[in-house]
């Protein structure tokens, strides 16, 4: 079943239960996914990887509008966003640890030969596509970067 199909199915689940934050999120997928359809050049479906990416690219926006929100103090605006964010992330693969991300960085760093920070594009690069969905980037940056400079 594509996300589409899954995305529907859980907003009559949603509307059934009077669910605003989840019917909200919902209709946020659903809307991305048809302006991702629409684009100029797109195909007529999109690709599972398309939409993973999609799926991250919601999630991270709800968590920059909830830090924002948060730094200005305005709690009450992040909270549903963070709800949001709980809902939108069921889409996507399981996430790995902290623990899994840094093997990998690690095998990644040793396969290539990574010595220093001047190799961090080529490790994020290699690792990026490899947990694409399954790690957001500021986390494997964060441990890229600690990796190389230690």
């Amino acid at each position: 079943m594509g996300l589409q199909e899954q995305v529907m199915t859980e907003m009559k689940i949603a509307m059934k239960a009077k669910d605003t934050v989840a019917l909200e999120s919902l209709r946020a997928i659903k809307s991305a996914i048809l302006l991702a359809k629409t684009e100029k050049g797109a195909g007529a479906a999109l690709s599972e990887e398309d939409e993973v990416k999609l799926v991250q690219k919601l999630v991270k926006q709800r968590k920059d509008s909830a830090a924002i929100f948060k730094e200005q103090g305005r709690n009450d605006l992040a909270e549903p966003e963070l709800a949001q964010v709980t809902v939108i992330e069921k889409f996507l693969p399981e996430q790995l640890t902290e623990e899994e991300i840094e093997k990998v960085v690690v095998q990644t760093i040793d396969s290539i030969g990574a010595s220093g920070m001047q190799d961090m594009g080529k490790v994020m690069g290699i690792v990026t596509k490899e947990l694409a969905g399954q790690a957001d980037g500021k986390t494997i940056s964060t441990i890229v970067r600690s990796k190389l400079s230690s």
